[in-house]
């Protein structure tokens, strides 16, 4: 069973409840990294703890929710190696998987409701990466963030 690393801000817990209750009910491991209330937070700091458990291999997929899921989204794709999606629709967030080998979802809890969510989330954990012809966009994109990691003024 897939290993699930899950995070939100002040804004998503109750989201995230719903979502972390429905995987372990479905027989995932899943391991909050937090917040556990509604006291503002950094979120950058959570979204960078699920991305490095990913990276270190400790889980194969990471769930960041936020206000909008922008802001973890961004953050998240900062750890390198680490590839993250917003995921409000059912086919962005297939092709998020399918198209772009994406480890880590994000959402937004005031875009939209917990059960979108939770069929979202299904979803996701049910997509593996078809590789074929995105395969080789995947890799550039690796490729870009390894020569940008050597030198910051590689344009």
């Amino acid at each position: 069973m897939i290993s699930i690393a899950i995070g939100c801000d002040e804004a998503g817990c109750a989201f995230r409840d719903a979502i972390k209750e429905m995987l372990i009910a479905k027989g995932y491991e899943v391991e909050d990294f937090g917040t556990f209330d509604d006291k503002p937070v950094l979120y950058p700091d959570i979204a960078v703890a699920v991305a490095q458990s990913i990276k270190e291999g400790r889980h194969q997929r990471g769930i960041l929710i936020c206000g909008t899921g922008i802001g973890m989204c961004i953050t998240a794709n900062k750890v390198p190696g680490i590839r993250a999606a917003v995921c409000h629709d059912p086919f962005s967030t297939a092709r998020s998987r399918k198209s772009n080998d994406v480890q880590i979802m994000c959402m937004g809890a005031r875009i939209i409701a917990p059960q979108l969510g939770k069929m979202l989330v299904e979803q996701w954990l049910e997509c593996d990466f078809e590789g074929g012809g995105s395969a080789p966009k995947v890799q550039r994109i690796k490729d870009y963030e390894s020569r940008f990691l050597k030198d910051d003024n590689a344009c």
